[in-house]
């Protein structure tokens, strides 16, 4: 019978993964304020009534 030990990650090495998924989701979180504040009106109502429908979400 063999034992195997498993050893945890340095939390520097958490951390880091921490502040690269926050920048990340900031950077998105950007991008798509700035694609919403810049496209028309009629391209987001597509958008969000096309999304409704692939959810099988009832909109009319």
């Amino acid at each position: 019978m063999t034992t195997q030990t498993t050893t945890l990650a340095p939390v520097a090495v958490r951390a880091n993964e921490r502040l690269m998924a926050a920048a990340l989701a900031t950077f998105l979180g950007l991008g798509l304020i700035f694609m919403a504040g810049f496209s028309p009106a009629i391209a987001l109502h597509n958008a969000a009534h096309d999304f409704r429908h692939a959810q099988n979400f009832p909109c009319h």
